[in-house]
């Protein structure tokens, strides 16, 4: 019922965010995160599989197929999965795309070595946190990882929960701060391992960066099966 208190970017909103694809957007490059890459070279993320919720047009999905993942993707715009599918083809790779809300998604339940969410979570209204969280502890196997990119206070709108509501707007995304994050993310079933600013890249390669972004990186608790 909340869901019709906040003006929804629905399908077709995102999919004429994504149609013109030559427009200046910091997310529409072709290089995975900083923080992902760096993470895997460290040894954090164990292979395996992935379900990446947010996908975008791809470009995190192929570079994780292509070192050998076996990626779910879903993504609510039907040209961003389409741009995805064409970038993923490109490459020689599989990624199996759901386009979808994240939470119409199919997926099989606690077998994911990753959930990865690279700008979807700051979209989301106050009311569906839990059912986000949730949705994230049930993919996981135990011992799994989460990776998150999202807005910290400045590269957010500046709403309040409460504002959201009586503005019925996100305000094009809400920003967070390193409190609410921990709350959320270092609370049984699960623990914090990295919550840092995203290092900043040059916008030539080989990965992607903005300042304006946290990076976060968690566990399910438990042991791997």
């Amino acid at each position: 019922m909340l869901d019709h208190l906040v003006d929804g970017r629905g399908g077709d909103w995102w999919s004429e965010f994504f149609a013109d694809r030559s427009k200046p957007c910091p997310f529409f490059v072709d290089w995975p995160d900083e923080s992902l890459a760096g993470w895997l070279g460290e040894g954090l993320i164990a292979p395996g599989r992935v379900l990446e919720l947010g996908s975008g047009n791809g470009r995190n999905a192929t570079y994780l197929a292509r070192l050998g993942y076996s990626v779910d993707a879903v993504d609510f715009s039907a040209r961003a999965v389409e741009w995805a599918r064409e970038r993923a083809r490109s490459a020689g790779v599989s990624v199996a795309f759901q386009c979808c809300s994240i939470f119409e998604a199919t997926f099989r339940e606690g077998v994911y070595d990753l959930v990865y969410d690279s700008g979807c979570f700051h979209h989301l209204p106050p009311h569906r946190r839990q059912d986000y969280v949730e949705l994230v502890r049930r993919a996981l196997r135990p011992g799994g990882s989460y990776g998150l990119v999202c807005f910290r206070p400045e590269g957010g709108s500046g709403y309040t929960d409460q504002q959201v509501y009586e503005r019925a707007s996100l305000g094009g995304g809400l920003g967070y701060s390193e409190d609410r994050l921990r709350a959320l993310w270092d609370e049984a079933p699960f623990s914090l391992r990295v919550l840092r600013r995203m290092n900043k890249t040059d916008g030539q390669g080989p990965c992607f960066g903005e300042d304006f972004l946290w990076v976060l990186l968690a566990t399910k608790d438990g042991r791997p099966a």
